[in-house]
């Protein structure tokens, strides 16, 4: 848990366009090509650059298109330089450096926000943005500040997931109509109840990362069913040539 007890590395890496490309990409893109760059990077959806010992995010071109970015495992110690994905909805950062929430207002259609394992010991309640709809900062200090959740959930009103505990519907109906009348908001609820489901324009992206997460899961599960196997099969021919030498001993 990097955000604990660890300093990061002196020698850290920056993320730039040229890593990006260099690590997303399946086809190898020559650096001395910026046209080729350029091109690659406009074809980005999905940025995962997690356990590159990045320490820095630079200054970088637009990239219009990516919505995802997993930058867990790392050295990040400041938020910065992330305006150039206007469209992003996911940001994982999950286990870096980072001891202040920062930059992120002009992320307008951000979701989805992992700060776990972090060095926050405060939190700056305006600094988050306020399209949220599930945030994690378990691991950070913060979370001891008195009446936290009260004010995230308050400052955040389409949040429906708060540190791995969800947020129940009623919380949210209240949180989105908390200027309206108590008549008027039962009948709208009993009426039109989708109208309080703040992520219903963004089921898709959502059931995608869920499917995401299950493929990811079942190849992790399937390369390690393959290294067991490689493993048994390892022991038992060590067996079959010991039990050889045994008994060429023995002869």
């Amino acid at each position: 848990m990097p955000g604990a007890n660890l300093q990061p590395s002196t020698e850290g890496v920056y993320l730039t366009k040229s890593l990006i490309v260099q690590r997303n990409m399946p086809v190898p893109v020559e650096k001395e090509d910026p046209e080729k760059i350029s091109e690659a990077l406009a074809s980005l959806q999905v940025v995962r650059l997690d356990r590159e010992k990045i320490s820095c995010i630079a200054n970088l071109p637009d990239l219009k298109h990516v919505h995802s970015i997993y930058l867990q495992q790392n050295q990040i110690k400041k938020i910065e330089n992330l305006n150039c994905f206007p469209n992003l909805k996911f940001l994982s950062l999950s286990g870096n450096y980072i001891n202040k929430v920062q930059n992120l207002q002009s992320l307008l259609k951000l979701k989805f926000l992992d700060l776990s394992q972090n060095c926050i010991d405060t939190l700056d309640i305006d600094e988050l943005p306020l399209n949220l709809a599930i945030l994690d900062l378990t691991g950070n200090k913060c979370r001891n500040q008195k009446g936290y959740r009260e004010c995230v959930l308050a400052a955040l009103p389409h949040l429906i997931e708060l540190d791995n505990k969800a947020i129940s519907k009623q919380k949210i109906i209240l949180q989105n109509n908390e200027e309206e009348e108590n008549s008027s908001e039962e009948s709208d609820y009993e009426d039109c109840p989708e109208l309080f489901q703040p992520l219903s324009t963004e089921k898709d992206f959502f059931v995608d990362l869920h499917n995401e997460f299950s493929s990811r899961s079942a190849q992790r599960r399937e390369t390690a069913m393959r290294e067991h196997e490689t493993r048994l099969e390892e022991l038992r021919q060590r067996q079959n040539l010991r039990q050889l030498v045994f008994s060429t001993s023995e002869g």
